[in-house]
């Protein structure tokens, strides 16, 4: 695996990759890696011929009083679980690279209306972080496909809908969430969890599976069913953000007749924001 910081290195191992006519699979990361990480690498292997991966904490998607400065970085560690992978490419740009002109100036890149609903209203600015720089890495990587985990279903929503507003020519692979053997997604911030905390946490996935459970047995959405599952996460010590079931399709409020469903929540417990989803099919 060659790891490189510079656009021009960067730019300079992709064109030869293209002389080889080799099919470029894309996985952008913020490091600090984990075993679900590590399945998008191995999907994109099988998207194409030539897996380029990145490491980048990228500052436009955190909010003045996020968590930026403690993002957990493993670099070290973060590139033999890539290599163990048989990554080819590891791009591993400084602020300077990404944002030569200054994060204030430089262009931003933002999709209305559903940027602006679930996370986006409570993390307002995060995600026009998020596609300015996931933009910004697939004009730098040009890869034919890109391949992002189903753990932020919005986000994974937010950049197809980017790559077909944009006309970009690249294929997004969605994957699905990697567990903990105990449900909890996992996710660099579960780290922050203390050991009480970890061992609550799970019980998110697990009060999403009683909703979905509960919709399949009444055949449709009803009212009173998403403020009831928030309330049994208050009792379960986590304080919700929001826990909203949507059209699987557009994210749309999800109505009786609506059967290909996502059930989203994000909730705190203690100093940590989990986010998760669970999609349901109700059968006709």
């Amino acid at each position: 695996m060659l790891a490189v910081e510079s656009i021009v290195d960067l730019r300079r191992e992709i064109a030869l990759l293209r002389r080889q006519g080799k099919r470029i699979a894309f996985v952008p990361t913020m490091g600090n890696l984990h075993a679900g990480h590590l399945k998008l690498a191995q999907i994109a292997r099988q998207h194409a011929d030539a897996v380029v991966a990145s490491i980048y904490v990228n500052p436009l998607q955190f909010g003045p009083k996020e968590d930026l400065a403690a993002y957990p970085r493993t670099p070290e560690q973060d590139k033999k679980g890539l290599e163990a992978e048989k990554t080819d490419i590891l791009f591993m740009p400084t602020d300077a690279e990404m944002y030569p002109r200054g994060l204030d100036v430089m262009t931003k890149v933002e999709v209305p209306a559903l940027g602006d609903i679930l996370c986006g209203q409570f993390r307002p600015g995060h995600f026009r972080g998020v596609t300015t720089v996931v933009n910004r890495l697939f004009n730098l990587v040009q890869p034919d496909v890109a391949v992002f985990g189903k753990k932020d279903y919005q986000q994974l929503m937010l950049i197809k809908l980017m790559v077909a507003d944009l006309g970009l020519p690249i294929e997004i692979v969605g994957v699905d969430t990697v567990r903990e053997a105990d449900g909890l997604a996992m996710s660099s911030r579960n780290n922050y969890l203390s050991p009480a905390e970890r061992q609550t946490a799970p019980k998110l996935y697990a009060t999403l599976g009683r909703l979905r459970d509960r919709i399949l047995k009444e055949g449709a959405v009803r009212p009173g069913m998403e403020a009831d599952t928030a309330r049994e996460l208050e009792t379960a010590g986590f304080r919700p953000d929001y826990i909203s079931i949507r059209r699987a399709a557009d994210l749309a409020e999800a109505g009786p007749q609506d059967k290909a469903l996502v059930i989203l929540a994000a909730a705190w417990l203690g100093r940590t924001r989990l986010i998760d989803n669970l999609e349901v099919s109700v059968q006709i």
